[in-house]
């Protein structure tokens, strides 16, 4: 009896062991994991490329002041935009970014009907135009589904404007007949205060690459060519000419690197009972 008890007393040791030891495995400290690295935060770069649809609203000179009608017909080609940026992503919602943007050469003709004291006339015009764009962005994504996310967006910033080459060829009839004439501007380069809406979608490829698609209205305001001389050098007055309210309409496609980091996570920690 007493070997039957000793052994009873042995079993009953080792179980009440495993259970201690059991127990301590139970509560033993989450294993440490190296905390999340983000180097660049929710920094991004960015690149653009598109083309623009160009509008100039008139045509002004400080000799239109003698016209009794102007009736203006005024038309650009389309251009290519190449841009670069850099951004920062808050969150889920708001981002913004700072871009710069070369617009490439477009080309102006227009034609402009006139009436003045004595006659009528007609002009015909034709320049270069290109631009620099700086602006400083703000967009707020609306929402993601099947990784693809529409936004809208405003920006504000300056706006170089160069009109090249610009020539003004008239003729006028004042009842003497015809008087052709041509005049020619001097090329100029100017800043303006620019600004722009956005709206477009952007497609997640890669939880680092983003392709977006996107339409922008910009205003980039007056552009300015030298004072209007003849080919010899005459009329030399105080006469440049002004592009009025130069707007455009862009579609463009864009791709977006996130800078982040690999991240490190930790598995869920597993326990039963």
């Amino acid at each position: 009896m007493r070997s039957v008890k000793s052994l009873v007393a042995a079993g009953a040791a080792v179980v009440f062991s495993s259970a201690a030891f059991a127990a301590d495995m139970a509560i033993a400290p989450p294993p440490m994991y190296p905390a999340p690295v983000e180097d660049f935060g929710g920094w991004y770069l960015r690149g653009d490329i598109g083309f623009s649809n160009q509008r100039v609203s008139r045509l002004n000179n400080v000799l239109d002041a003698g016209l009794t009608s102007s009736t203006q017909n005024l038309n650009f080609n389309s251009a290519g935009i190449f841009g670069l940026g850099v951004g920062y992503k808050f969150n889920n919602w708001f981002r913004g970014d700072v871009t710069g943007e070369y617009r490439g050469n477009s080309q102006f003709f227009g034609t402009d009907r006139i009436t003045y004291p004595g006659g009528v006339g007609t002009d015909t015009y034709h320049a270069t135009k290109n631009e620099w764009v700086v602006l400083a962005n703000a967009y707020v994504d609306l929402g993601t589904w099947w990784n693809v996310t529409p936004f809208i967006g405003a920006g504000v910033g300056g706006a170089r404007v160069a009109i090249n080459g610009f020539t003004d060829q008239g003729i006028a009839n004042n009842g003497a007949g015809a008087q052709p004439g041509l005049a020619y501007g001097a090329n100029v380069a100017k800043w303006n205060l620019a600004w722009a809406v956005h709206a477009g979608l952007a497609y997640q490829v890669t939880p680092h690459f983003t392709v977006e698609l996107a339409y922008r209205y910009l205003d980039m305001g007056d552009g300015l060519t030298g004072d209007l001389r003849t080919f010899d050098g005459v009329n030399a007055i105080n006469n440049p000419m002004t592009f009025k309210s130069i707007t455009s309409h862009d579609l463009k496609l864009g791709v977006r690197w996130d800078l982040i980091s690999p991240q490190y996570y930790a598995p869920p920690l597993m326990r039963k009972g």
